[in-house]
């Protein structure tokens, strides 16, 4: 099996990718950590009504304090699985993953007011969004610090 299909695993859902390399305890605890931080943040009825499209009701049922925590933890699981299948170990590949993490938690921040093109996004649409700009700018990031160094 290899790093990607770990990935993937962990796009699915966090720690599925750690279970998969072996690594149990953490990929249990990154399960639980999911859980936990989906159900107090009442995640999946703000992805429910996102894709409804009544964003409004989204975002007045999201608690943010909760849901702050999720892109780091969903980012972190994803390189973190990637990394223990040997195909995330080259300096620096953790770089689009910690950028997109941050880029997505900006678009957390302000997903309850900002608008592109007239729309709001919400809690979900946007966030999401903001993991393009965080990947490109991550593996532009790292070319140059590979270039330097």
């Amino acid at each position: 099996m290899d790093g990607m299909e770990k990935l993937f695993w962990s796009i699915a859902l966090p720690g599925f990718g750690q279970l998969l390399n072996g690594k149990y305890i953490k990929g249990i605890l990154l399960i639980a950590l999911e859980f936990m931080i989906n159900v107090q943040a009442n995640f999946n009825e703000a992805i429910l009504y996102s894709f409804q499209g009544d964003i409004q009701t989204a975002i007045a049922q999201t608690n943010y304090g909760w849901l702050m925590f999720y892109p780091c933890l969903y980012f972190f699981a994803m390189w973190d699985a990637f990394k223990d299948a040997d195909e995330g170990r080259s300096r620096f590949a953790f770089l689009p993953f910690v950028f997109s993490a941050y880029f997505v938690t900006v678009g957390l921040i302000y997903s309850k007011t900002l608008t592109l093109f007239g729309m709001l996004f919400g809690p979900v649409w946007l966030p999401i969004l903001f993991v393009i700009p965080g990947v490109l700018i991550g593996f532009i990031v790292k070319k140059i610090m590979l270039y330097v160094t």
